[in-house]
């Protein structure tokens, strides 16, 4: 049962980090864009130049979540690459209980009145010609988005750990 569950958030977790790795390629497309339509043209948009900016914060929310399955997240290796099987799956499950859970809830706590009150005011760019609403909502919405997904990846990762562990 534990190991199904695991594999859907993977398998969610792994379509959230496709999306992530497409919007880069999307960043560059609109890069490009901007530089043609400045350099060529003399003009600019700045809702397009805005968008790069929320797109980059958006690839690192939709990507965390992907880089812990991947097991690519930051981590100081000196000690764990050369721990057997079944102390990783103690540092893993310590990791996920102590530090990605209790994170991933205080920010969830603390992002969720900024989402809502930016969605209550209809907030827009502060600057004219940027982004209309319900642009800057939409993508404040990854800060609680971000959390759910590492969370449940952590979940998947202390399952993980937990069969490493029984069947040792």
């Amino acid at each position: 049962m534990s190991g199904s569950i695991g594999s859907r958030i993977d398998a969610v977790n792994a379509a959230v980090g496709r999306l992530a790795a497409w919007l880069t390629l999307l960043m560059v497309v609109v890069t490009l864009a901007i530089v043609v339509m400045r350099y060529l043209f003399g003009t600019g948009l700045i809702w397009m130049q805005e968008s790069l900016t929320w797109m980059h914060a958006s690839v690192f929310m939709l990507g965390a979540a992907y880089t812990l399955q991947a097991d690519e997240h930051v981590r100081i290796d000196i000690f764990y690459r050369r721990m057997t099987d079944v102390r990783r799956a103690w540092v893993n499950l310590l990791g996920v209980v102590i530090f990605i859970l209790p994170f991933c809830g205080y920010l969830l706590f603390e992002s969720f009145d900024y989402v809502l009150v930016s969605f209550r005011i209809g907030e827009i760019s502060r600057d004219a010609g940027g982004l209309p609403y319900p642009a800057i909502p939409l993508f404040k919405s990854l800060l609680l988005l971000m959390p759910v997904t590492v969370g449940l990846q952590g979940l998947s990762l202390m399952l993980q750990s937990i069969r490493t562990l029984r069947a040792s």
